[in-house]
């Protein structure tokens, strides 16, 4: 009886949310897998100033390159190491970062170079290949290409939320998708009739509460603002946590507002305070499961280290990965630091990459999955080398 009624919520609550649209910046996945495992990515889209989240202050290059932005522990920054500061808007995460659970990852990019589209930056980082279309392109994003070496998995349970496919997901291994077309309208008397359905099932109760607040931060999306983005970042933050807590293994969900050629400032300020709910949102509704994820957060590319004209940074190189999670041996900014000086740029104008961000995501599916080094090389990440891999795992 548990079973059918469960059974019954559940469809109860796709069908509610199969009404709910959610704008193109907000995709979700799902897919189910066994153990006690977690792993989330977040795809930060528009390409984030890492140098700006992340400040080398301790660099003497930065304030000959940056007189606005970037301004270290004098300006409100957190100081992490001695020569790294946190920006200010992240002071929510300072918490997990003294719990050490929470890293970051300097100088780190795809293999994309020097066209710095944001369409093909994004389509090769959630492919997780060297180029667009090249021979060695095995097809579909990695998450998806992940999901059949993960023994027990149960591909008929991993699905799309969104009004479009999260390519980081997409393939052969991910049978059902969801696009809706439509928003959704719940009268008072509905809404109050789910909430009472689903009140005595802690999980779903939480799912069916993100759902409708989903709908409510979606409606007139084009003209959101930042109260609104950050309610709606929220409720993914929270859709994926009662998922989490489910069957579900493998979440991943998207977060725009990067592009900040413009009062960087002032802009950045909003995405920042985003990510640092979407990750406070995650902790504290995952509870225990916590201790068992990883979450990362990644970009298509960075931005120049120069800031332009209108106090704002341009399509760059080397950007930044933000590692969250109880199983993330944090506390720590990881990677070869290239330094700042003119002969030390990647085209004399953007940070100079010293690592692959598909290394430290094939570090943390392999250490936390069981999948083997040289099946992450050869089939989910073509062409990296986990020889060495980076130690972010607990």
């Amino acid at each position: 009886m548990q079973m059918d009624r469960r059974r019954f919520l559940n469809t109860a609550l796709a069908g509610a949310c199969s009404a709910a649209a959610m704008p193109a910046f907000t995709p979700m996945s799902f897919a189910s897998a066994p153990g006690e495992k977690r792993f989330v990515a977040i795809v930060l889209r528009g390409a984030m100033d890492g140098l700006d989240v992340v400040q080398p202050y301790g660099d003497p290059f930065l304030r000959k390159l940056r007189r606005r932005l970037s301004l270290g522990p004098e300006a409100g920054a957190h100081d992490l190491d001695g020569f790294f500061a946190l920006h200010p808007a992240l002071d929510p995460l300072m918490p997990m970062w003294r719990a050490g659970e929470l890293g970051f990852a300097h100088a780190v990019s795809t293999p994309y170079r020097d066209k710095r589209s944001h369409f093909d930056g994004q389509d090769i980082l959630e492919a997780g290949i060297s180029g667009r279309h090249g021979p060695e392109d095995p097809g579909g994003g990695w998450l998806n290409r992940l999901l059949p070496m993960i023994d027990g998995a149960v591909f008929e349970t991993a699905y799309a939320i969104g009004t479009e496919e999260l390519a980081i997901l997409r393939g052969e291994f991910v049978n059902a998708s969801w696009a809706p077309k439509t928003r959704l309208k719940l009268s008072p008397q509905a809404q109050l009739l789910l909430e009472a359905l689903y009140e005595s099932d802690a999980p779903f109760h939480s799912a069916a509460e993100a759902a409708i607040e989903i709908s409510a931060a979606t409606a007139g999306a084009d003209d959101m603002n930042g109260g609104q983005k950050l309610k709606n970042a929220a409720a993914l933050a929270s859709f994926a946590a009662a998922r989490l807590n489910e069957e579900t293994r493998i979440a991943a969900f998207s977060l725009t507002g990067w592009d900040t050629h413009q009062r960087q400032f002032n802009t950045l300020d909003r995405p920042l305070t985003e990510l640092a709910t979407a990750l406070t949102v995650l902790k504290d509704q995952l509870g225990r499961n916590w201790d068992n994820t990883v979450v990362m957060a990644m970009t298509e590319f960075g931005r120049t280290v120069r800031e332009n004209g209108t106090g704002g940074t341009d399509h760059g190189t080397g950007g930044l990965m933000v590692m969250a999670g109880g199983a993330v041996r944090g506390r720590q900014v990881m990677g070869q630091w290239p330094g700042m000086g003119e002969g030390d740029l990647y085209a004399g104008r953007d940070l100079m990459p010293t690592a692959d961000v598909r290394n430290y995501a094939g570090a943390a599916i392999s250490g936390l999955f069981g999948v083997k080094a040289s099946d992450v090389e050869r089939v989910i990440f073509p062409g990296i080398d986990l020889s060495a891999p980076p130690q972010i795992l607990l």
